[in-house]
């Protein structure tokens, strides 16, 4: 089984490859270029919508960002390039972690189909 939705600890096996349904999440707004599309696997929101935690894929594109809320997102496939509003880069390939804190701006340019693994607190 790949994944387990409804059990008393919701899982989903080997997330890079996952196959399973996706949820369309429709497409990135206010794109720089592209039209990245969102789908994703929803594994817990908590009351409130904290935490939010879930597989999240999107397709290549660029567009503007602003993370609402502390994001921690373990990237397990694809490529893309974050770059903060100062200018500095963060370049994601399969197994990098990044904790972005709550209010970071800039810019997201997916160059590669990517899925990450995160949780928004």
């Amino acid at each position: 089984m790949e994944a387990k939705l409804d059990s008393s600890a919701p899982h989903l096996r080997d997330p890079a490859h996952y196959a399973g349904p996706l949820k369309d999440w429709g497409h990135q707004p206010n794109p720089i270029s592209g039209n990245s599309k969102n789908d994703g696997v929803l594994l817990h929101k908590g009351a409130g919508g904290a935490p939010e935690v879930g597989l999240w894929q999107c397709t290549p594109g660029e567009w503007p960002l602003e993370i609402p809320r502390d994001e921690l997102c373990h990237f397990v496939s694809g490529s893309a390039t974050y770059r903060h509003e100062s200018g500095e880069e963060i370049k994601i390939v399969p197994g990098t972690v990044v904790l972005f804190p709550a209010g970071w701006k800039g810019t997201c340019t997916v160059h590669e189909t990517m899925r990450n693994v995160y949780m928004l607190s």
